[in-house]
Parts: structure tokens; sequence; C-alpha cells
């Protein structure tokens, strides 16, 4: 098999959360053109259908959408219940979907810090828990947590944020010990500014926008197509001795 071979998707099939917009939406897109059935999970179901049908015009496979809060125990079940009756199988999983509440913490209410670990901690450890049994069974996995630079470095007014994904890193690694036995490999991307949704409240403001420019050392934020080249090694056979990772891709932000 050539090296490019290796980076292949063909007959796999990858779950990405959090899939119709921005980071995940670009990794669904590159799944889908490396020849994967990529399966689109959202809290809006319509939008993810949408989503699905775009993916499978440009990479020519069957992808589909799915409706989940993945805070929920019962959704997510139900979620992988109905992707492996209609696909089969579950070759990559992408916990993407995540949300960032802003403040000083004296600001902050219990519920804003809850929520952000619902969503950005709990959902992942359904998720993984929900495929734990299928990922065994076929002596194969490769999961993908997009953390943050924010699992490895702080930032003020960001306690809910940094907590959910230094917890997240955390999760990777003791998940990548336990399923290294059974073939499964587990790692983490850990992005730097992006122009995402959720990140509009600091583009919108040239003050503090200019203050994190000045912070990468590359100069400037990343482009969304700029996460696809490491998730989809991370999703390919070409990282078969990569487990436990986390893999900045910042601009050199955690570098300094």
């Amino acid at each position: 098999m050539s090296i490019l071979d290796r980076f292949r998707l063909d007959g796999r099939v990858a779950l990405v959360t959090g899939g119709t917009k921005g980071l995940g939406l670009s990794m669904a897109q590159a799944f889908a053109e490396a020849g994967a059935s990529v399966i689109v999970a959202s809290r809006h179901g319509e939008e993810a259908g949408a989503v699905a049908g775009e993916l499978a015009a440009r990479g020519g496979t069957r992808c589909a959408g799915y409706a989940v809060n993945v805070t929920d125990l019962a959704q997510v079940e139900s979620l992988v219940g109905k992707v492996l009756g209609d696909f089969g199988q579950v070759d990559i999983l992408v916990n993407n979907a995540g949300i960032n509440i802003r403040g000083p913490i004296e600001e902050l209410t219990l519920e804003s810090f809850e929520v952000v670990q619902a969503v950005n901690v709990r959902g992942p450890w359904l998720l993984c828990r929900a495929l734990a049994p299928h990922f065994k069974a076929r002596g194969y996995g490769r999961v993908i947590n997009v953390g943050s630079m924010l699992s490895v470095i702080g930032m003020a007014d960001r306690t809910p944020y940094a907590t959910s994904k230094g917890a997240l890193l955390q999760m990777t690694r003791v998940l990548a010990l336990e399923w290294a036995p059974h073939g499964v490999t587990v790692n983490a991307i850990l992005p730097g500014p992006f122009a995402t949704e959720m990140n509009l409240p600091i583009l919108a403001d040239p003050t503090v926008y200019q203050s994190f420019v000045a912070k990468i050392p590359l100069g400037r934020w990343g482009e969304l197509e700029e996460i696809q080249g490491i998730a989809l090694f991370l999703a390919s056979d070409a990282s078969s001795f990569v487990t436990g990772a986390a893999i900045a891709v910042d601009g050199g932000i955690t570098a300094w």
C-alpha cells in the first residue's frame, strides 16, 4: 500500500458531532473526500440532513444526518443504535460538539459552568461509552477528541471552557490506555484561534482580535481547511501507531 493510500478512508464510516458548521464541518468534508461515509450529528436534525446531502455529493459516498443532544444518555444510545443499524459499523468518532461561555468567575452562574461541562465532557464520555463495545468487538477504531489550546494553557475569563477542555485531554489519555489492547486509537486535536461561530465575540472586537493575533507566532488566525490534514491523518491508517497524543493546530501559540 502506498503512503497516499494509507490516508484513504474508503469503506470507513465516520461519526462527527457538531458536524454542521465550523471545524466539525471542515473535518466531515475531508473525510467524505477521502472516501468515508459520514454521519453528521447535531441538535438540529434538518440541518444535519442537509449537510449530509452535500457531503454525499462531494465524496460520492452514503452519508446521513441525525439529531442528538450529546448530553442526554438516552439520545446518545439511540443515535449509536440507529447508526449501527443503518450503516453496520462506526470506524471513526469525532467528538467535536462544544460550547464556550466566557466571563470572570464571579459573574458566571453555576448553571453556565455545568452546561459547558455537560456538552464538552459528558457528551464525549457518553459517546465513547456507547461505542466501546462495538470498537472492542471489531478490534478497530479511531477516536478524535477536539480539545483546545486551553487544554494545556490558561486564559482569563475562561474557567468553564478551559476546565472542560483540560478534562477532555485527560479522558483522551485514559481511553488511549484502556483501548490500546483492542486496536483502538484515541487522540486529541488542540485547535487555536479559528474563525468559527464560537469565536465571533472575539472577531467582532478589533482590540481583542489584535491582542490574539499578537500572541500567534504565525501572525494570523487559522483557516477552517487547515484542520483537515491532521484530522484525516488521525482518522486514517496512516496514524496506526499514534495514540494518546495531543496535537496542537494553533499557529504556534502554545509553543511560547
